[in-house]
Order: C-alpha cells, then sequence, then structure tokens
C-alpha cells in the first residue's frame, strides 16, 4: 500500500484502550471522571485476530485510561502474544509495583507518566504518593527484569513548563531508558472532553505569553545542558521537536498559526477504545465500532475511506493543532 491510496492493507501499529477509567486525578485530563466502568476483553477482541493477521498488525500499544485496571489484561496479552504481536504498556504507574509480575512476563516496553520531580509529579497528578509508587514500581521491575525498557513521557503544561532540566535529571534517577515530552492538549474533545473545554479551564493548564517565552529559555538550556542525552536519544526529541512545542502554546495564544506535523497516522495506525469505537488517530472523530464490524470491515469501510481520502493534513485544523503525531516510513 502506499499513502496515497486509502484502502489500507497494512497496519503496523493498534492503539487499544482495554480499560476507560484511570486512577490518577491528573489537572490536564478529565478521564478519571469516567465512573461507568468499560472494558475490552478477550471475546470481545478475539474476533479481529484473524483481521490483525490480515493486516499484519506488529505493535500494540496498550493506553486508556489506565491498562493496569482491567481485569484480566493477560488475557488479552496471551491473545495477541500468539500472533507474535509487539505489545507496550502505557502507565500512570500507580499500580506497577502490585502488577510487576504480569507486566514483566508480557510487556516488551513499558512507558510511564513522569510529569517532574517528585512534589511536581505529585501536584499533577492529584494522588499522595504518586511518585514514590512509581519509582517503586520502576524498582521491582527493574528487579524482576532488568533488560525491560521503561521510558518516560512528560506533558508540557503550567505546572511543569520551567523544569524540563529537572524532569531529565529525575529520570536518570529513577534509571528509565529514556524521556520524551509533548505539549499538554486542551482544544481537542480528547481526554473524556466530548464537549471540550471552556476557555478558564484551558487557561489553567496552557501557557500565557510570559510563560512561553520562560519555556523558550528552558528548552534552550535543555539543548545547551543536556546535549548529550539528546545526541544519545534519552531525551527522544531532538531541537526542531522541542521548540516546536513553544509553537505549540503560542498557537493557542493566537501569537502563530498553526503548523501541522508530519503525520500519517490514519494510514499507518489505528486508536480502538474501550467501547469498541475505532479512530483513525487519538483526536480525530470515530470511523467506526468493533462491536457491530470487523477491524478490517471498520478500516476500509466507506466512513473511513472517505476520512482519508478528504484529510489534508497540513491544512486540517485538528492536526494543526496536534500534539501527539505519528509518521511511520513505509516501504514502498
Amino acid at each position: 500500500m502506499t499513502e496515497p491510496g486509502h484502502r489500507i492493507t497494512e497496519l503496523p501499529i493498534l492503539v487499544l484502550f482495554p480499560h476507560n477509567r484511570c486512577n490518577c486525578r491528573c489537572v490536564m485530563c478529565d478521564i478519571w471522571r469516567i465512573r461507568q466502568v468499560r472494558e475490552i476483553t478477550d471475546v470481545d477482541l478475539e474476533p479481529h485476530v484473524a483481521s490483525m493477521r490480515a493486516l499484519n498488525v506488529k505493535w500494540i500499544v496498550f493506553s486508556g485510561g489506565e491498562p493496569l485496571m482491567h481485569s484480566d489484561l493477560p488475557s488479552l496479552c496471551r491473545l495477541l502474544r500468539r500472533e507474535g504481536i509487539r505489545l507496550t504498556l502505557l502507565t500512570a504507574g500507580l499500580t506497577l509495583e502490585t502488577h510487576t509480575a504480569a507486566v514483566a512476563e508480557w510487556m516488551d516496553e513499558v512507558i510511564v507518566s513522569l510529569d517532574g520531580p517528585s512534589e511536581t509529579h505529585d501536584h499533577i497528578r492529584s494522588v499522595p504518593h504518586a511518585f514514590m509508587r512509581l519509582e517503586r514500581g520502576i524498582q521491582a521491575l527493574r528487579r524482576l527484569r532488568p533488560e525491560l525498557p521503561i521510558r518516560g513521557r512528560c506533558t508540557i503544561q503550567k505546572k511543569n513548563f520551567s523544569l524540563l532540566c529537572e524532569t531529565v535529571r529525575t529520570a536518570h534517577e529513577l534509571h528509565l531508558n529514556s524521556i520524551s515530552f509533548l505539549a499538554a492538549d486542551v482544544s481537542s474533545d480528547a481526554f473524556n472532553r466530548p464537549e471540550g473545554w471552556p476557555a478558564e479551564r484551558q487557561k489553567g493548564i496552557a501557557l500565557n505569553e510570559a510563560e512561553v517565552d520562560a519555556l523558550d529559555h528552558e528548552v534552550e538550556s535543555l539543548l545547551r545542558d543536556y546535549s548529550e542525552d539528546i545526541e544519545s536519544g534519552f531525551v527522544v526529541e531532538n531541537a526542531d521537536k522541542l521548540r516546536r512545542i513553544s509553537r505549540h502554546f503560542r498557537t493557542q495564544l493566537g501569537r502563530a498559526d498553526g503548523v501541522s506535523p508530519r503525520c500519517n497516522a490514519p494510514w499507518v495506525s489505528a486508536v480502538v477504545e474501550s467501547d469498541g469505537a475505532v479512530r483513525p488517530c487519538f483526536f480525530h472523530r470515530p470511523i467506526g465500532n468493533i462491536h457491530s464490524q470487523t477491524l478490517v470491515e471498520v478500516l476500509n469501510g466507506n466512513e473511513a475511506l472517505d476520512f482519508r481520502r478528504h484529510l489534508d493534513v497540513a491544512t486540517d485544523p485538528i492536526c494543526r493543532n496536534c500534539v501527539c503525531s505519528l509518521f511511520l516510513e513505509r516501504n514502498e
């Protein structure tokens, strides 16, 4: 398949939300407000294994919600492991220590949320001792499976924009394999915000002009003082991508035009939510549901084909505000 062709014959990456709720109360996310529990079970997923095989799915990322809140995550892992699919866990890490054995057995990679040094992390997560619980979970995994890659991901917003360098130091102290940064999303309907956020709520997370200027200085300090970490890949983003984070906040302030990142996510990946809804990425509208069609039928149905056919990433307003893009090189 070539990208200009809109029928999907290969889907290298599938993001799966096994559970819809979360045990954090993060200030930049409303998923924790969900009360009705929804899960994808192995019974739900098994009919779609043939689709995954036909689409040559190679990598599944468990996201959510908090995947470790699932009632039987190993049952999903067993099903997918039989297909030789690589598994990555995205987790806040609050119960990582409790689930150490299962994570060590089934996961190929773990990505933990890290919002900064301990006090900042606890404040943003709104959970007492969240950092300590994360640290203990990482230590337990290191003891049981030292070679397992454990990476950090930091969402930049009003409460931690001045702490990028400290966050890198903290990632080293936790013995993570890497740390990545992205801007907080405040404008989309993702993260349990079906009607979006009002302006006042957005202002509580996004940066004002003085704070964006301060973020510029922090990014330059990171580039100067942690150049070896950037060159080695311990800090995942290069200089251009780090500077782009400031631009995102300037766009929110109307001080810069939104510029879409290089992205082919709707052609190489999909997101399956806990209610079965299938999205072409985290932020675009659903294009079908696995409870009514197979995954192949959803991805190549009329609604999905029409979406990809008319999507111009460079000009689409959702893409121009994207904080989390994906571009996968394809062998033509």
